[in-house]
């Protein structure tokens, strides 16, 4: 499959999908035959939210062969942003009354609302801390992790260690990020119901547009001279830098925007899902992000969308048929696509054409060449 067509066939199913379900959940009854109930309107933008981590995993295991096993932490850190803000935005209408101080506060006996929160009654400043929290933790983490040259194995292990530490750390009622019940009951956003289903289909058609926006970015950085460099630090990174480049430059700039970006799709899942806790820093999380990538096609984009999709929605279905066995199931779906399908589904579609035109080439060399005709 071409770049040429996978990117507007991309932008077609997710904006043209996210705005029928939209309409169809609004502009029909309830009882219709096509009406799409509210739990699949929620459902579709958890999705989508999982696509942006899955684009932003892929962006760097894909391009840059990082594989990094914690960029959960950096999804459920904008998540974290996102819900101080929803917190902030209960006011009075909290169980305990409390203007200032959000419910699980009030509980824990604290008396004053803690520096960090300050800011937060702002949907700006949570969105400005949802891109600037994860990329400049990731700054960190890769200024330190690649000057030092640190790959491979080593760096997955030290990636999962830090999304390990961060659920340790909130799950600690004195953090002051509601421990392990962490943020919930939240009201509305930006003066919008949460309970509504207009909202969730504004929520749903905005997470469409990021999405898009965000692959649309990829696409260009990875097309761009950066994007080659990046290829050639993942395939030959000793090379890269005989040739003068600074792999670790490109590596750390790659991290911290895909950092930023699974930070953007954790704060628009929180106002969907309704609930941010310390389960979402689970190295589990990460190590499924990676599943999502490998299903759809590491190194493709598009592929990363997919996976994420289609793996997901598979899981919603197992653990409604068979519970019991959806873990199973998930293992063995990572097993048969690594042994039948190594490029993933978008990378083995792209093949067939390259594949079907090799045979064709190889049929026309083996031919024998035809005798020429001689005159009497």
């Amino acid at each position: 499959m071409k770049t040429t067509l996978s990117t507007p066939l991309t932008l077609i199913l997710v904006l043209g999908g996210a705005a029928l379900m939209a309409a169809l959940n609004l502009a029909t009854p309830a009882g219709s035959a096509m009406h799409v109930p509210d739990y699949a309107i929620q459902l579709a933008g958890k999705y989508l939210c999982y696509a942006m981590l899955a684009l932003a995993v892929d962006l760097v295991w894909g391009f840059a062969g990082i594989l990094s096993l914690g960029h959960a932490a950096f999804f459920a850190l904008g998540g974290y942003a996102m819900g101080m803000y929803l917190m902030r935005e209960i006011g009075a209408r909290g169980v305990y009354g409390n203007a200032i101080l959000p419910d699980f506060m009030v509980f824990l006996g604290w008396n004053h609302l803690p520096w960090y929160w300050y800011g937060f009654n702002w949907l700006g400043f949570a969105v400005l801390m949802a891109l600037l929290v994860p990329g400049v933790l990731a700054w960190i983490f890769g200024w330190l992790a690649f000057r030092s040259r640190v790959s491979g194995v080593y760096l997955s292990i030290i990636t999962q260690a830090l999304t390990y530490a961060l659920l340790l750390a909130f799950f600690r009622n004195e953090m002051g990020f509601g421990g392990n019940n962490g943020l919930t009951d939240f009201k509305d956003i930006a003066g919008f119901p949460l309970q509504s289903a207009a909202t969730h289909c504004g929520l749903l058609v905005i997470s469409a547009v990021v999405l898009c926006g965000q692959f649309l970015l990829a696409r260009a950085l990875v097309a761009s001279r950066f994007g080659k460099v990046l290829v050639a630090v993942r395939d030959a990174e000793s090379r890269t830098r005989f040739l003068g480049y600074r792999p670790e430059s490109y590596k750390l700039f790659v991290f911290v925007a895909s950092a930023v970006m699974a930070g953007i799709g954790g704060a628009l899942y929180v106002p969907q899902i309704g609930i941010i806790n310390p389960s979402e820093f689970s190295p589990s999380n990460s190590i499924e992000a990676v599943i999502w990538v490998a299903v759809g096609g590491r190194g493709t984009l598009s592929g990363a969308i997919l996976g994420a999709v289609l793996v997901n929605l598979g899981k919603t279905w197992l653990t409604g048929a068979l519970p019991e066995l959806w873990l199973f199931g998930l293992g063995a779906l990572f097993i048969f696509v690594t042994l039948f399908l190594p490029k993933g589904i978008v990378g083995t579609l792209a093949q067939w054409p390259r594949r079907k035109r090799s045979a064709e080439a190889e049929t026309e060399t083996s031919r024998p060449a035809p005798l020429s005709e001689t005159s009497p």
